[in-house]
């Protein structure tokens, strides 16, 4: 059993995907955290299964897109059958064409995707602490000190921050006293994973609507199927449930015959739907599960999380490397809380209606949610829209004190994700796109349009001279190759525009000029930069 240091920077409680990408992201910013979690090691089974595009983003910064990409399945459309027969289908092959360099939700069980953050880790020499308990958590206005039970030994170990990232039970929210509020939807739902060999439309999502409510199954690779569903009402109450109980109802629901020795996996289980009165109490912070719970409308939970982790690791680091103000870590309450509650109110009204067991509103939902979503997808608009929301590429932190923006354009405002727009470096005459350009640690200085040499001279002095590391800087003049760029952006003949591009691809200042003296305001007074 690995040492635990007596003394650390930052302690994270979890090594579940959120704990792991909040591991990933500070390392990539040069900080060293302890990680640690009371399972003896990784897990095989996990309820998480899809991988939206902003979260496939976030793993091309790490460099671990491809790995998820080749453990994956991509998603090829979403089947709807009333019973067994298919009353509509949709094609997702599209839907987010030019959005993202990944315009699709991958299907990628959530152990799988813990494993290559690990890997992830283990490469960068950062080891998880297994079979570590927490036990207890004292924090000050300066310090954490927390007791740990590492098997039959108590330890105690002193952070600068502590991150929860211990799932919906966890010991960090309430060592704190942080209110959990929320409920508990009340059927019990099932999960199996079953291997089905020689089923077509292994790429589709199939949903079964049924009076009694659902059952959806999702392609895995290698003719793995996740069946998820309601539990009859014969099987409700019953403390032990097996796959062989569920079988039938399976069957009769997809008209998919199973033998007993498909299923490799089977759980039954109850979803809550909760949100932390706090993300943060001094040198506490809750990430995940640990602030947020949802229904699995929509595939939204993990991804969530790993956002959290996304946002807060670089204003955490930043402050460790004493280059931002203490301040900034108040951004990540406000800017995560309202996102995690109107994805809460979202799911669980899309949750509460495709699990209903009401008579009326189930045969309403089966007949007219099929017509509508076909008649929607005929309006080329509609899927992208929808794309933007369920991908959570369309999150945007506009209301953010982080947020400036100085421009009359209105398409792209501060605060809004970085769109993931093609173009051709005309320094290194490659193609390429914005998100590659601005994929490095730290700010980014992005300034579209045309400078003089002189210009561009006096912009590289000066992030040189005043902020000699973490802020990036490229220059994007006027081309036949990129104008679709300057459309976007709203950039007319002869105008520039100055972006300031936040470490996690979100687009913190805007203006219609480039102003050294602004840019330098932003980064001092608003983000608190203090060289």
């Amino acid at each position: 059993m690995n040492s635990l240091p007596s003394h650390c920077s930052v302690l994270i409680v979890g090594a579940g995907p959120s704990g792991l990408m909040m591991a990933a992201q500070l390392l990539r910013f040069g900080i060293q955290p302890v990680i640690i979690d009371v399972k003896t090691g990784l897990t095989n089974s996990s309820r998480a299964l899809a991988v939206q595009a902003r979260s496939l983003e976030i793993m091309r910064q790490l460099g671990v897109d491809a790995a998820a990409l080749e453990e994956g399945n991509v998603v090829k459309g979403l089947a709807i059958h009333e019973d067994t027969e298919e009353v509509a289908h949709l094609d997702l092959t599209s839907v987010g064409e030019g959005m993202s360099p990944f315009p699709y939700v991958l299907i990628l069980e959530q152990s799988k995707t813990e494993k290559i953050l690990l890997d992830y880790l283990t490469s960068n020499t950062c080891p998880v602490y297994w079979d570590t308990e927490l036990k207890g958590v004292s924090s000050t206005e300066h310090s954490v000190a927390v007791r740990l039970r590492r098997g039959d030994i108590d330890e105690t170990l002193t952070c600068d921050w502590l991150i929860g990232a211990d799932g919906a039970s966890s010991s960090v929210r309430k060592s704190q006293g942080t209110a959990f509020a929320g409920g508990t939807y009340m059927n019990r739902f099932y999960l199996a994973d079953i291997n089905l060999k020689g089923q077509p439309d292994g790429d589709d999502v199939r949903v079964f609507l049924e009076d009694k409510g659902f059952t959806g199954i999702f392609p895995m690779q290698r003719n793995n199927y996740r069946f998820i569903g309601i539990l009859p009402r014969t099987l409700r109450n019953r403390e032990s449930v097996t796959f062989d109980d569920i079988r039938p109802y399976i069957t009769y629901a997809s008209g998919i015959a199973l033998e007993e020795e498909s299923c490799y996996w089977f759980s039954t289980y109850q979803l809550h739907h909760r949100v932390a009165e706090r993300f943060r109490n001094r040198r506490c912070f809750l990430i995940g599960d640990a602030a947020h719970v949802h229904s699995p409308a929509g595939g939204q939970g993990m991804n969530t999380g790993l956002q959290d982790a996304y946002n807060l690791a670089w204003k955490l680091s930043g402050v460790l490397n004493k280059e931002y103000h203490e301040r900034i870590l108040d951004t990540y309450a406000a800017e995560r809380m309202p996102v995690a509650r109107a994805l809460l109110k979202t799911t669980d009204r899309l949750f509460t209606i495709a699990a209903t067991q009401n008579w009326l509103i189930s045969k309403i939902r089966n007949w007219l949610l099929p017509k509508v979503l076909q008649k929607l997808w005929k309006d080329k608009s509609i899927p992208g829209k929808l794309f933007a929301r369920i991908s959570q590429t369309g999150i945007q932190y506009r209301s953010s004190s982080l947020s400036v923006h100085h421009s009359q354009a209105g398409q792209v405002r501060a605060g809004d994700r970085l769109p993931y727009l093609r173009l051709f470096d005309e320094k290194l005459k490659k193609d390429t796109d914005l998100h590659s350009w601005c994929s490095k640690p730290g700010f980014t200085l992005l300034v579209i349009g045309f400078l003089s040499q002189r210009d561009v001279h006096l912009l590289a002095k000066w992030i040189k001279s005043t902020y000699p590391s973490q802020l990036n800087f490229y220059y994007l003049p006027p081309s036949k190759a990129n104008q679709h760029i300057f459309d976007f952006f709203e950039i007319k003949e002869d105008k520039k525009k100055a972006l300031m591009i936040r470490p996690d691809m979100h687009i913190g200042y805007v203006n219609d000029i480039v102003d050294i003296e602004l840019l330098d305001v932003y980064l001092k007074e608003t983000v608190g930069w203090k060289k």
